[in-house]
C-alpha cells in the first residue's frame, strides 16, 4: 500500500534521516545523488509499490476510495444522450450555452463532493500557495470545506500525486460530463439548477452566503454535503465552489457530438457550477464560464471524475 509521509521544513532543519540545515540529499541506487537546497522544500511525499487500496463498493453505487486517513466517494454515471445547453427563456448568461446540441456520454464516475481540503492535505502536505494563506476562517478553512483558491494547473498537480497513491486514473470532468451529472443523468427532472429549481434548497451563492443565517455569516465557502443533493446524489453541483473542468473553453456548434473533450488548443479552461458570491443564473446546470489555467480564486475549486473501466 502506498503511503505518504509529509516533513516539514522544521524537521528538514533538525537533520533527521541524513537532512542538513541546508537541505536534502537523496541518495540513489546508482551511487549518484541530488541534492535540494532547504529554501526549495515544501515537503516530502514518498510511496511504495506494494498492494494497492482497493475501492471499496457501496450500496448506494457509490465507490470510496481513501487515502492515509481521508475517504471520498465516487458515484457512478450511466451513460446517455442530452441537449446539452441553454434550457430557454431569457438570461443574460445564456449566449454562451448557444446553441443547445445533442450529446452523447459513455458512463462515468464523478466525485460526490468537491474535493475537500482534508482529502488534498492527504495528498499534497500542503496548502495550494506557497506562502499558505489562502485557506482561512473568513473564506472557509475545515476538513469539510473545499479545496479553494487552486488553478487548473494546480489541480493537475494535486491529480498526478492522487493517482499515484491510488494506481487510479482521476482527471477532471469534461464539461460535457460535469453538465450531464449537474442535470441528474438518466434520472433528469429536468431543474434548472443541480436537483431543484429553487437555488436555495441545493446551493450556496450570492444571498444565503451573505446572510445572517449562512454558516460563520460571512462571505466564505461553506461545508461540502451542506445541502440537498441532486438525482443523482451529488452535493454541490450548484454554487458554492465553481469547478475547473478538463476542457479549454470554445464556442458551441448545432452539431451532434459523442463524448466531446472540447477545443485542441485555447486561453482558457472552463469552469462550471457558479460560486458562493455568483448570482442565480452563473449557478444553472447550463451556464459556462472559464479562466485562465493559472489563475486562482477563492471560489473556485474541482471535483474528481474517472472513466468507467479504471473503476471495474
Amino acid at each position: 500500500m502506498k503511503k505518504q509521509i509529509i516533513i516539514s521544513l522544521a524537521l528538514l532543519m533538525a537533520g533527521a534521516a541524513q537532512l542538513s540545515a541546508q537541505g536534502i540529499i537523496i541518495n540513489k541506487t546508482d551511487g549518484t545523488f541530488d541534492f535540494y537546497p532547504a529554501e526549495q522544500i515544501e515537503s516530502i511525499t514518498t510511496y511504495g509499490y506494494g498492494e494497492e487500496p482497493q475501492p471499496q463498493p457501496g450500496e448506494d453505487g457509490t465507490l470510496t476510495f481513501t487515502v492515509g486517513d481521508v475517504s471520498f466517494k465516487m458515484v457512478s454515471v450511466e451513460g446517455g444522450t442530452f441537449e446539452m445547453g441553454f434550457f430557454g427563456g431569457y438570461s443574460s448568461k445564456s449566449s454562451s450555452a448557444r446553441p443547445t446540441h445533442q450529446v452523447t456520454l459513455s458512463s462515468f464516475s464523478i466525485g460526490q463532493t468537491e474535493v475537500t481540503q482534508a482529502l488534498w492535505y492527504a495528498v499534497m502536505g500542503l496548502k495550494p500557495t506557497a506562502d499558505g494563506n489562502q485557506w482561512t476562517s473568513g473564506r472557509g478553512l475545515g476538513d469539510n470545506f473545499p479545496a479553494y483558491y487552486v488553478s487548473w494547473e494546480d489541480c493537475q498537480e494535486f491529480i498526478t500525486k492522487l493517482n499515484v497513491l491510488t494506481g487510479q486514473q482521476f482527471r477532471l470532468p469534461t464539461e460535457a460530463e460535469w453538465e450531464f451529472a449537474a442535470r441528474g443523468g438518466t434520472k433528469s427532472k429536468g431543474y434548472e439548477c443541480a436537483g431543484s429549481d429553487d437555488l436555495g434548497e441545493v446551493g450556496w451563492y450570492e444571498l444565503n452566503s451573505k446572510s445572517d443565517y449562512a454558516p460563520r455569516g460571512t462571505d466564505a465557502v461553506s461545508e461540502v454535503a451542506s445541502m440537498k443533493p441532486n438525482e443523482l446524489d451529488l452535493y454541490d453541483m450548484s454554487g458554492n465552489a465553481s469547478e475547473w473542468c478538463q476542457d479549454w473553453y470554445g464556442s458551441y456548434t448545432s452539431e451532434a457530438q459523442t463524448n466531446p473533450t472540447g477545443p485542441e488548443t485555447g486561453t482558457y479552461r472552463v469552469c462550471r457550477g457558479g460560486g458562493w458570491y455568483n448570482e442565480w443564473d452563473y449557478c444553472k446546470v447550463w451556464c459556462r464560464d472559464s479562466s485562465k489555467p493559472t489563475s486562482r480564486s477563492y471560489d473556485l475549486g474541482l471535483r474528481l471524475a474517472l472513466t468507467a473501466e479504471t473503476t471495474e
